[in-house]
């Protein structure tokens, strides 16, 4: 494959990632309508969840290739607040919406979640430091956390507006915290470097058999915990 054609390739798996948070976008607005045998909300979990894969991927693809580039970095960022930080967003705007009175201004406390998301991501570009560890929760965690906390509310039909107001302020903060994260990235597979994460691997998939895809915001409470409880060990 010719190098013209190679360099093209991380973008354009950086483009399906804000591909697939547009379509998440769309589809919070049809919540409660089939599509395909799904749900509305069930492929906003879904779309968000390849947003996350080609996330990852754009990266790998831009090292193996050897193809890093600024405008990559940007176009990474522009990415992730879309998917990670709008869809989920709207997601719980909706579900809001549908539990609210008309005329009731709480949903629109969810938009909170992508101005801190936008504000954590302008910071993560400019800090040197979070290059082997993160400071404050990353965005797509964030958005992992509200598909488990949605799975939540579908599950056990359970809302309370009060609780979930709490809950988007705090994990909003959280994104732009000074608390310092270990990366989820698996750089090899030794237990020893790696322990925290297979700990949080398989906790993951212990919490999402027990409780479904609510196990998900389990999962990044874990995480959180976690890196609070190690942060020494993470500088």
């Amino acid at each position: 494959m010719s190098a013209s054609v190679t360099k093209y390739i991380p973008n354009t798996i950086t483009l399906l990632n804000l591909l697939s948070g547009c379509l998440a976008c769309i589809f919070s607005f049809q919540q409660e309508e089939m599509t395909a045998g799904l749900y509305g909300y069930e492929w906003v979990y879904i779309f968000i969840g390849a947003a996350a894969i080609f996330d990852f991927c754009d990266g790998a693809a831009a090292r193996l290739l050897h193809k890093p580039s600024p405008i990559g970095r940007e176009l990474d960022s522009l990415s992730d607040l879309v998917s990670f930080g709008l869809a989920p967003a709207l997601l719980i705007f909706n579900i809001m919406q549908d539990h609210e009175s008309c005329g009731s201004v709480m949903p629109y406390i969810a938009l909170f979640i992508p101005m801190m998301g936008a504000l954590r991501l302008a910071i993560f570009n400019v800090d040197t430091t979070q290059t082997t560890s993160f400071r404050g929760l990353p965005i797509p965690a964030n958005a992992i956390f509200w598909i488990g906390a949605c799975g939540w509310m579908h599950r056990y039909n359970y809302y309370h507006t009060g609780i979930l107001t709490v809950l988007i302020i705090a994990v909003s903060l959280l994104m732009v915290s000074r608390l310092r994260m270990f990366s989820l990235k698996f750089h090899n597979f030794e237990l020893r470097e790696n322990f925290r994460r297979y700990v949080i691997l398989l906790a993951a998939i212990s919490f999402v058999c027990f409780y479904g895809i609510a196990g998900f915001a389990w999962t990044i409470v874990l995480y959180t915990v976690m890196s609070a409880l190690t942060r020494r060990s993470i500088d």
